[in-house]
């Protein structure tokens, strides 16, 4: 492995956190959103077809049999998933081979944008600060918009404490998805001297997740296969989202113990199989209870109590999630990084 792959992560790591993403700044997210409903689209036309059947004899026009689109909706969403990863990662590894081609440099270059841009802890703070100071100025109409623009529920009914509350579980479940896991991939990739393709096959399966990824009528079946993935390769980087909230806790002078207990307790509450182990560490760490029912895409979707009221829930914690937020991605990134230099010491000087 070279030592400048994970250069290109460091440095991606403190351009994200220093500038973030300027609004001027293409976003490749928008890019995958787009290609990702036009696939979608000619999916559905394939459903559409093969779940069809015309009757002559009845002289009917079509029937369409249930089972069979549900069926084919699944297959459907497989094909979809992998047509968008694998297209996604011609495209990433093609511009690091032509930059390579080009120039070494230039490839180190190159590597080190793409990787910027798959990160989001100043995107992430940025979302929920939004919140934050529409609740502080009072406005609980402004920050529900604000809330639904980043969440994609329905607010209209939630009140200052729900709000505040719907915040602090979405920064702590992006702290896994769109801050930790980028992280853990791009140095994985860095280890075996890999450029950005592998971060942005992750970016991209959590990026479909949250386009297709809900469980209603529309997307229950289509949507199966994407979700089901988002899970798997969240698994480790969710687990490892727990332990570093409690270390942020520590080093933000938090409840870390009770932030480690109630993970532990609560960890497995939440409907997903990753998001309880951020949130529960979170709602230890601040001492307050999240969860209850909200209203998702025309759906009740249950979110059981996780965590104690301790502490009254003000807007207070939604800062204290995005100061955790930003210590654990500190710590991940010099675990990483820790952990790529001895990986690099003992391949080439020991082995």
């Amino acid at each position: 492995m070279s030592l400048f792959f994970l250069l290109d992560v460091f440095v991606a790591f403190f351009a994200d956190f220093v500038i973030g993403h300027p609004d001027w700044l293409p976003r490749p997210e928008k890019f995958i959103e787009w290609i990702g409903k036009y696939v979608e689209n000619i999916m559905r036309r394939i459903i559409n077809i093969s779940s069809s059947k015309k009757v002559k004899a009845l002289g009917e026009d079509i029937v369409r049999s249930t089972s069979k689109t549900y069926r084919n909706e699944r297959i459907a969403g497989v094909a979809f998933v992998l047509v968008m990863t694998t297209l996604v990662a011609l495209i990433v590894a093609a511009l690091l081979e032509l930059s390579m081609f080009i120039d070494p440099i230039l490839f180190h270059a190159v590597n080190t944008c793409l990787i910027y841009l798959s990160f989001g802890s100043r995107a992430v703070a940025k979302e929920s600060y939004k919140v934050f100071d529409a609740l502080k100025e009072r406005d609980v109409f402004k920050a529900r918009n604000m809330l639904a623009a980043v969440i994609g529920i329905k607010t209209e009914n939630l009140d200052e404490k729900e709000i505040i509350k719907r915040t602090v579980e979405s920064t702590a479940e992006d702290t896994a998805d769109r801050v930790i896991s980028p992280i853990f991939y791009a140095s994985l990739a860095s280890f075996f001297s890999l450029g950005a393709t592998i971060v942005w096959i992750y970016k991209t399966i959590n990026i479909l997740d949250r386009m297709v990824g809900y469980k209603n009528d529309e997307y229950r079946h289509f949507g199966w296969a994407t979700a089901k993935l988002d899970d798997i390769v969240n698994f480790i980087p969710a687990r490892l989202t727990g332990i570093l909230i409690v270390a942020g806790a520590f080093l933000t002078g938090k409840e870390y113990k009770n932030s480690y207990s109630i993970m532990m307790r609560d960890r497995k509450k939440h409907a997903s199989p990753n998001s309880g182990y951020p949130e529960a560490a979170v709602a230890g760490a601040l001492g307050i209870r999240l969860g209850t029912e909200v209203l998702r895409l025309g759906d009740i979707v249950e979110k059981p109590a996780i965590g104690d009221d301790i502490n009254e829930l003000d807007i207070k914690a939604i800062s204290q999630t995005v100061s955790l937020m930003y210590a654990a991605s500190f710590i991940a990134l010099l675990l990483m990084e820790a952990l790529g230099l001895l990986i690099f010491v003992f391949y080439n000087y020991v082995y």
